[in-house]
């Protein structure tokens, strides 16, 4: 998990390198052998393995991933995933741009990234092999459907020569397994054609690690006869492929040696345990925090990568309260969130980068209206619309500025894919409790990625509820008693939030400024600046946790100060450093607007601050604007997360300079 670290958690994950069968000579000498007839096949105890699924797009390496995944939470290791994916809808077969991978990293102990290089890549083409090979170590094992290998696909992605026969791969421990024959020959009793066969490659390769990591079985052949209820024999056909699998390994003399990498009791607190995705958790926080709060939560989108997920399951879950609008567009989506929020309601509305931009003047109108409102910004690759599929944090110089005027917005990150949902909850208690809009900015590196969540006890969830106003509030000089929109509570600075069509509480919002208290338009520069004064100093006063500091030598002079998804690359980093004798702090940002209230006396108790981001350095402006510190930026925009191995060079380096 990536709460808690214990020392011999601390200890695994310094040595992970060390321990993979990629880095391990004894190991890999095992997998190169093949099995003398008639000797039982040997299984070898790893504490961690990182496995790269990899094909075209429509060979299912995400699904692949998924179950691969599933089982291995099940079976009780810690685990982290990066699913890769390419843009196109459907990239031209078996070419470069259209190749798809999965990352998964599990382990008998607590792990924080997806890992940084394979230590097995299973390879359904050449396209595959070629775009996969350069983050592949020396010694690692690489499994290859070589039926793939022919002149014109190996001619597509630019060799010369069949890699699998030329000596290219000399450095690494080659299964080379004709997966789609095997497959072919396994269904040949459903009468299927071979394209339709073909298509159940997939499962035989899963079959297969699932055998050579002993994953369990029953979980994947449940799905897949769920998966494929109306068509039967399809269903049959593909648990055939992957119990063909299974038993290639279990028989083939190719593979001598099987791993089993024990369950992460230490891990774990005790408690109900569940693999979750970012998009699904923060879903599950949505639902959780509009059930606290006891209002309907509403919302209204457009589909867009990736945050498209999050509409697709809210619209799962009507029994909730909770009504979903696929809007023509941006615009239209988040004005029914501002809509319904006005009702009375939860608004939601989900997008990404491009997404926020077309918002913004609508985020502006709730910023003057002073109404609760969540913005869930799960970012990609930009400009424009970059990189889809690509994870990027380059989103929060628009949360914070991106708006005409003085428009403060509170802006929330979650660390990590579990970690979405109580983020969720969070920003739903700012919003309602402030009466403003919050972005809450994910990444889809979080919102695809997957790791085990610890179920909270709902019970322990916060109460949200909110008191609507029923009645009238002031008095004009007459006698007169009348509704106010913009009288505030004196510790928040909300304003009541009255439902439309209460008798008596007729009052006036909108976007044209508001005379303090009345709510009556009003051009008066006096009151202008009086309002937009208490808008910025409500957003100041919103109440957040301080910034906690994991500093265990408590002698450090270096912070590293991170923010969003970026946790996991630095929390793994840390270890690396610390077990070279690097003292070093590191302290992560969940608030971003406003920043906690010990963020200043935080930075400067320390000599050095580095901030990593997959941006251009957009914390860091904000940083050193604010606090006048000399925050040093060490950043990447590749589209893919921080490695932690890079990423600690880079910090030890820059601590070093």
């Amino acid at each position: 998990m990536t709460s808690q670290v214990n020392s011999t958690a601390e200890q695994a994950e310094n040595a992970e390198q060390a321990n993979s069968p990629a880095d391990n000579q004894d190991e890999s000498a095992l997998v190169e052998g093949q099995q003398r007839p008639g000797e039982e096949k040997e299984i070898r105890q790893l504490d961690r393995v990182i496995i790269r699924f990899a094909g075209d797009s429509g060979d299912g390496m995400q699904l692949t991933g998924d179950r691969f995944t599933s089982e291995t939470a099940s079976f009780g290791n810690d685990l982290s995933t990066l699913p890769n994916f390419p843009a196109e809808i459907r990239a031209p077969a078996g070419t470069l741009p259209g190749v798809s991978s999965f990352q998964l990293h599990f382990a008998d102990h607590d792990i924080l990234t997806p890992g940084d290089a394979p230590d097995v890549l299973v390879a359904m083409n050449p396209a595959a092999l070629k775009a996969n090979i350069a983050d592949v170590p020396p010694g690692a094992v690489i499994i290859v459907n070589n039926d793939e290998f022919t002149k014109r696909p190996m001619a597509k992605v630019g060799y010369a020569t069949n890699p699998l026969e030329d000596g290219s791969l000399t450095a690494y421990h080659i299964h080379s397994v004709p997966l789609t024959t095997l497959t072919v020959e396994a269904l040949k009793p459903f009468g299927l054609t071979r394209k339709e066969a073909e298509r159940s490659k997939n499962m035989f390769a899963l079959g297969l690690l699932s055998w050579m990591y002993h994953r369990p079985t029953e979980g994947t052949e449940a799905f897949l006869r769920k998966k494929f209820a109306k068509k039967p024999q399809l269903a049959e056909a593909n648990v055939t492929a992957f119990r063909a699998g299974w038993n290639y390994g279990e028989t083939t003399e190719d593979f001598a040696v099987s791993y089993q990498v024990a369950p992460a009791t230490k891990a774990f607190t005790p408690g109900t345990y569940r693999n979750i995705t970012g998009n699904l958790a923060l879903t599950y926080g949505l639902i959780a925090a509009a059930t606290q709060a006891d209002l309907p939560l509403y919302l209204g989108s457009y589909p867009i990568t990736p945050a498209s997920d999050i509409l697709h399951e809210l619209a799962r879950h009507k029994n909730f309260n909770i009504r979903t609008f696929q809007a023509e567009d941006e615009i239209a989506g988040i004005g029914a969130a501002l809509g319904a929020a006005f009702g009375g309601q939860l608004g939601v509305t989900t997008t990404s980068g491009p997404g926020v931009a077309l918002k913004s003047e609508t985020i502006g109108l709730a910023v003057s209206l002073e109404l609760p409102l969540l913005v869930v910004d799960i970012q990609r690759g930009g400009p424009s619309t970059g990189l889809p599929t690509k994870t990027e944090q380059a989103d929060l110089l628009q949360a914070m500025y991106g708006r005409n005027g003085e428009a403060p917005v509170p802006i929330i990150a979650p660390q990590t894919p579990a970690d979405c949902f109580n983020a969720a909850i969070e920003a739903a208690r700012i919003a309602l409790t402030y009466r403003t809009p919050v972005f809450l900015l994910s990444d889809g590196y979080l919102a695809n990625g997957s790791e085990p969540w610890h179920i909270p006890d709902v019970a322990n969830l916060p109460d949200l509820r909110v008191q609507f106003a029923t009645g009238t509030n002031h008095e004009l000089p007459d006698g007169t008693q009348v509704f106010w929109p913009y009288k505030r509570d004196p510790h928040t600075l909300a304003r009541p939030w009255a439902i439309p069509g209460t008798p008596g509480l007729e009052h006036r919002i909108g976007g044209i400024e508001k005379q303090n208290g009345s709510g009556n338009i009003s051009y008066d520069p006096a009151n202008h600046e009086f309002m937009v004064r208490t808008r910025q100093a409500k957003i100041d006063g919103i109440t957040v946790e301080d910034l906690a500091i994991d500093d265990p030598s408590e002698a450090a002079t270096t912070l590293v100060l991170g923010w969003g998804s970026t946790y996991g690359p630095i929390a793994a980093a840390m270890r690396r450093l610390r077990t070279q004798g690097i003292a070093v702090a590191h302290a992560h940002l969940r608030h971003l607007n406003p920043f906690p209230a010990n963020t200043e006396r935080v930075l400067k108790s320390y000599q050095r601050v580095i901030i990593p981001e997959m941006n251009l350095g957009q914390l860091a402006t904000l940083v050193r604007a604010k606090y006048a510190i000399n925050a040093h930026s060490h950043t990447q925009i590749n589209g893919m997360p921080f490695k932690a191995e890079e990423l600690a060079t880079a910090l030890k380096e820059a601590i070093n300079a």
